[in-house]
């Protein structure tokens, strides 16, 4: 079942319930949904109940969605067609890439994978670029072997790649099993021109910066020279840490420590400032842990995010060397359901910041999933700082015993509060944190949790998809301005090797949200799990990751939509608008465009009004087609909307009127068009194909259907048996006086055909049927009495696969 990418019929669904577009009843499925939820209720829990809740679940997600297909799928071939796409691959057609960095300002996007760091042309990925190969050294690779570890394991993995300052890269590796880091020196100019060099003399041990395993989570940001990073930090995967390393002395979270850190796996960090005050900057990281269930049984899995101070330099007498400011709350992300049944996706994938001018206020983008193993779920939830600020201001959380819930702690706080920076803004009675009070390091060491957690905005996704032939796995959004508003542009990527781009528009007076899909664009040849999409604002480009290569692809290619005015605006892609003459890039006003001839409509996608005056031009381009059926055989009128979201009526026209098609056991509507079994003479005349999306009705195609005599053309298909007596073979199309079964004098038997379907322009049809049928058959027997001049003698054979290079035997 899938909300956002189409909607099959559940199982308890009656034929009732099907409506006459083809799609079901709203409301119906309500009621469905709902009578499932309150049986779920009353019932016992048990193993059936369990998995009528996931029914139930899947219920109340389907009454949101409206959306069933891309207006657009596009084929990896057709990307390259349409010169959308690039892809970059390593010599040996895996590149293993394990970290990405995109550097705006000297056009470069920076890769690293195994042994190797990659400098590719942002502009062009498949210009020249440079490499420097740093593979670990053989004593690096000898005691990761006697440790017991995989060969494969023992390399040196890129897993992290920051800008340490104009000049210099930080890159680190795991250095088989032995973690090393590395200063990249990175020149200006063109990419031929640049530097690219690893200064060997200034290699440093990375245990703190980069973990030890290669499929270890890390997040990692960098900032004013100091390395931030969550971590495993031991060999064994035992101690989990946030890191603060640079120029002065390294600040961690307690050893050991469950309270701060649980099993955690690390998805992203971001610096995101308060206010004016440098001194008062956070920084944020997003990650999964473990919690210990209080019924007992198995550990839950939940979404948090945590603070510290950039500028933390830890206690004088306690909390030495360790985070005097860290805090941490839940994420929520959940839909909500009647009696109290809320449906939460606690995993936290991927995570995306969306800068904006304001940058103290950026949106938070998370992409969740459920943690069951019996049902899987995706959803995207979007979060303001002003509520996360608000978690963190509010009430700390606090319990007696680990098998206690948690309660709202309504004791003394210390000042200055526990969390808070030392800063200006904070009253600037402390120049560092080595200045607290014991009291106040004692009470944040033992009250790292929130009481109150972070609700997404709206207080539910803005995207569902519980589609279970796939895996969402990454995220990145675009702001982009339209003629009526600001929209985020969501690309998600998938485990098959898909990228959706998608928008969410809000409806406030319905307190709905709803989900517009507007391309599904498969970017590897071959199915493979998406790792990382990066995001170039400036160049409007997506750079796609995986173990197969990087692939960059335009976030945007309008023409595609069609020149029409209607089918511009239906698109309602922010990024485009009809300008007068075809679909193109959408610009602000005053920059390269005039507003009059504008047209776009993203929120409603209503064509109607936008293209109001325009359609005489379009009536112009209907296709007319013209196709024969034979009388109690099938046959197919084709019709294809441009838009896999468009509706399809048929009309069959009766004079100047048009009746509506109705579907039976002899006529059936599908995909490709309208499906006609065991058609009758009363079948023939004119089929009218009309698409329907937002209220506009459009002519795809015109179809005149001529039904032919059953018997006349069984006569004609047998006639050549009556004239050759019983030879069970009809004579060929084309007389070979070679052939002693055709005599020279014998009639193209299809002409009889053309003649019986009364075919105006008889005379071309025939030279082009001669010289399909005729020549391609000359050309055929030629090649085959050729073919003997062309085959091995004896034992050449074997000597020319010896001859033939080794990757070729066998193909």
């Amino acid at each position: 079942m899938l909300l956002s990418g189409g909607l099959e019929r559940p199982l308890f669904f009656s034929d009732d319930s099907h409506s006459a577009d083809g799609g079901y009843s709203w409301w119906i499925v309500r009621s469905q949904c709902e009578t499932f939820q309150e049986e779920c209720v009353r019932m016992a829990w048990g193993v059936w109940t369990f998995v009528l809740c996931m029914t139930l679940w899947i219920c109340s997600a389907t009454q949101s969605a409206k959306t069933v297909y891309p207006r657009l799928r596009l084929s990896h071939k057709e990307l390259w067609e349409l010169n959308r796409t690039r892809v970059f691959q390593a010599g040996e057609g895996r590149l293993q890439h394990y970290s990405m960095l995109l550097d705006e300002t000297q056009e470069r996007l920076i890769i690293g994978g195994k042994d190797i760091l990659y400098s590719l042309n942002l502009e062009r990925i498949t210009a020249p670029h440079k490499e420097i190969h740093w593979p670990s050294s053989e004593e690096q690779v000898g005691d990761c072997l006697m440790q017991g570890r995989e060969k494969p394991e023992c390399a040196n993995y890129i897993k992290l790649v920051q800008h340490y300052n104009s000049t210099h890269l930080l890159a680190c590796g795991t250095g088989a099993f032995s973690p090393v880091c590395a200063y990249i020196r990175v020149g200006r100019g063109t990419e031929l021109e640049g530097e690219f060099r690893l200064e060997s003399d200034h290699i440093e041990s990375g245990r703190g910066r980069c973990p030890f395993h290669p499929n270890s989570p890390s997040a990692s940001t960098m900032y004013r020279g100091e390395l931030f990073v969550g971590l495993y930090t031991d060999y064994w995967e035992n101690d989990a840490a946030l890191y603060r390393l640079g120029n002065r002395s390294f600040i961690r979270t307690e050893v050991g420590d469950r309270q701060q850190l649980n099993e955690p796996k690390f998805v992203g960090s971001a610096v995101i400032p308060d206010n004016d005050d440098p001194a008062d900057d956070k920084v944020y990281y997003f990650f999964t842990e473990r919690v210990a269930n209080i019924e007992g049984g198995n550990k839950a899995v939940y979404t948090r995010v945590a603070r510290v101070c950039a500028n933390d330099q830890g206690g004088q007498r306690m909390l030495v060397n360790r985070w005097s400011s860290f805090l941490k709350t839940r994420l929520i992300c959940s839909v909500a359901g009647p009696n109290g049944i809320d449906t939460h996706f606690d995993e936290l994938k991927d995570v995306f910041v969306l800068r904006k001018k304001d940058e103290k206020n950026p949106e938070i983008f998370g992409l969740f999933s459920t943690t069951s193993a019996v049902f899987k779920g995706y959803a995207v939830c979007m979060y303001n700082m002003e509520d996360i600020r608000a978690a963190f201001n509010g009430p700390f959380a606090y319990r007696e015993r680990t098998d206690h819930h948690w309660k709202v702690y309504d004791g003394r706080v210390p000042y200055p509060r526990p969390g808070s920076c030392a800063s200006k803004i904070n009253g600037g009675q402390f120049s560092s944190s080595k200045e607290y009070p014991d009291e106040v390091l004692r009470f944040v060491r033992s009250h790292p949790f929130m009481f109150q957690a972070v609700q997404p905005v709206h207080r539910r996704p803005i995207l569902l998809d519980t589609e279970g032939g796939r895996k969402l796995t990454q995220l990145a959004v675009d702001r982009v301005e339209a003629e009526d508003g600001h929209y985020n542009v969501l690309f998600i990527g998938t485990d098959n090797s898909v990228v959706l781009k998608m928008i969410t528009i809000y409806n406030k007076e319905a307190d709905t949200v709803e989900e517009v899909l507007l391309e599904e664009l498969q970017v590897f040849k071959v199915p493979v799990p998406i790792t990382e999409i990066l995001i170039s604002t400036k160049r409007h480009q997506l750079y796609v990751g995986s173990e197969l290569g990087v692939t960059q692809i335009r976030v945007h290619q309008c023409g595609l939509y069609g020149s029409a005015c209607a089918d511009c605006c239906l698109a309602r892609d922010p990024y485009c608008a009809w300008d007068g003459f075809t679909c193109s890039r959408y610009y602000p006003a005053g920059l390269y465009t005039k507003r009059r001839f504008r047209r776009q409509d993203v929120r409603h996608g209503n064509a109607v009004q936008q293209c109001n005056g325009l359609q005489l031009s379009e009536e112009q381009i209907i296709s007319e087609k013209l196709v024969y059926g034979v009388e109690n055989n099938s046959t197919l009128l084709e019709c294809r909307p441009r838009s896999l979201q468009a509706s399809v009526t048929w009309y069959i026209q009766q004079g100047v009127d048009m009746e509506e098609v109705k579907g039976d056991d002899r006529v059936i509507q599908t995909p490709h068009g309208l499906l006609l079994l065991k058609i009758a003479k009363g079948d023939a005349g004119v089929y009218v194909c009309q698409s329907t999306e937002h209220g506009f009705v459009q002519t795809v195609v015109r179809v005149t259907l001529e039904v032919l005599d059953e018997g006349k053309v069984e006569g004609l298909l047998h006639k050549g048996e009556e004239d050759e007596g019983d030879s069970p073979h009809r004579p060929p199309p084309c007389p070979f006086p070679s052939l002693p079964s055709a005599p020279s004098s014998s009639k193209l038997w299809y002409k009889d055909f053309m003649q019986l379907i009364g075919y105006s322009n008889f005379q071309q049809v025939a030279q082009y049927c001669e010289k399909v049928w005729c020549v391609s058959d000359r050309k055929r027997k030629k090649l085959k009495g050729m073919a003997p001049k062309w085959r091995y003698t004896p034992g050449a054979e074997q000597r020319a696969r010896a001859r033939a290079p080794r990757h070729t035997q066998g193909q």
